[in-house]
């Protein structure tokens, strides 16, 4: 293939790259043109050819997941709620966070974490040195449960496939379970919280942190110690991201 022929694919496949950031995929970012005098060796723009059409091919796989999500009948939950919510970030993150199912604020606004103790998660989030559009977050139901009570097991088996192609497609080097739910499912164990928090497990090859869910911490605002607990969760979430 000439150079040019490749040139020109590329603008194509960028053209196509803006169209999917239009439809909300955010973790694209297009390729930017040098001056002539700049261009790349045929071969390197061979590999970033490759690099692009990989880029549209996840565009699109996030596309067909969100909209699978947002139609999903597969649990009564649907019949229920104002919306379905998948979940929002960087889908290149390395760091991502699982809670167990919307409440009612996201489910009203359709996005993850933006009640009470999701304010309390992005001020965590914060407080590792990330904002929130640097990680990933979501949960492992994606509609709200009647009354918030927990998912139920069945709940959970149905909905349970959404969250393993969204951590497929984004591979993060380190995901966070925010309470039980997402413990028990991540590391199919049914230990308690206590025994759980503090301890890395392992969800395939990815690092877990079990850590209690804000909303824990929002009903016991005013222990100190668990707060501190969370912390310490935490920092060694970054710890093991920095050392890799």
């Amino acid at each position: 293939m000439e150079e040019k022929e490749i040139i020109e694919k590329l603008e194509n496949l960028e053209n196509e790259l803006r169209f999917y950031q239009q439809l909300g995929a955010g973790f694209m970012v297009g390729r930017q043109k040098k001056p002539a005098d700049e261009e790349k060796p045929a071969g390197e723009l061979i590999g970033l050819e490759k690099e692009t059409e990989s880029q549209l091919f996840q565009a699109e796989e996030w596309e067909k997941l969100i909209r699978r999500i947002r139609d999903c009948r597969f649990c009564p939950l649907f019949q229920g709620r104002t919306q379905a919510v998948p979940g929002e970030g960087n889908c290149q993150a390395r760091l991502m966070f699982v809670g167990e199912a919307p409440g009612r604020d996201e489910d009203l606004h359709g996005r993850p974490f933006v009640g009470r103790a999701g304010q309390l998660l992005t001020k965590i989030i914060e407080a590792m040195g990330f904002k929130r559009q640097d990680v990933y977050i979501t949960n492992v139901v994606k509609c709200r449960p009647p009354e918030n009570r927990t998912p139920r097991p069945d709940e959970v088996k149905a909905c349970s496939p959404y969250l393993l192609h969204q951590i497929e497609l984004i591979n993060p080097r380190v995901i966070v379970a925010l309470g039980k739910v997402a413990a028990e499912f991540l590391l199919q164990t049914n230990k308690s919280m206590s025994e759980l928090r503090g301890h890395f497990g392992q969800f395939k090859d990815i690092p877990v942190m079990p850590t209690f869910h804000p909303a824990y911490l929002v009903r016991n605002e005013g222990n100190r110690e668990i707060k501190r607990m969370v912390w310490e969760d935490m920092k060694k979430v970054v710890k093991l991201l920095e050392s890799s």
